[in-house]
């Protein structure tokens, strides 16, 4: 028997925004996260648009669809938007087989990655 999952609550000033099933590892996926902690929603959407990684452009989705789920949903104001969390966790691993030399077989794993990504608005300071 498994423990229960707990599910924080988001506040009143926080949206969120989750991609399931994302074909990569969870440390190349932490690596794109890792960029956008902690920076204001202009700055991270800027710097995932420049990024060369491939999975940039699923993040900038996901942060997109974090930043209309704050506008809509919860009526906050876009241009105070700082990515608070960004979060990554393991899925499933397709495990393949391929063909070696010598009548030999080695194991391939692909795995997945669950990205979850929170935006919170800040008050700005004068």
């Amino acid at each position: 028997m498994s423990k229960p999952k707990s599910q924080r609550a988001l506040k009143d000033t926080e949206a969120k925004a989750v991609l399931r099933m994302l074909r990569t590892s969870p440390q190349k996926l932490n690596l794109v996260a890792q960029l956008i902690r902690g920076k204001k929603v202009e700055k991270a959407l800027a710097d995932l648009e420049f990024s060369r990684k491939r999975i940039a452009g699923p993040v900038r989705k996901t942060l997109e669809s974090a930043i209309a789920n704050a506008e809509n949903n919860h009526g906050l104001d876009t241009d105070a938007l700082v990515v608070s969390e960004a979060y990554v966790g393991n899925s499933l691993v397709m495990k393949r087989f391929m063909a070696r030399g010598r009548g030999r077989s080695s194991r391939i794993e692909k795995p997945f990655a669950h990205l979850t990504i929170v935006v919170r608005q800040v008050e700005e300071t004068a």
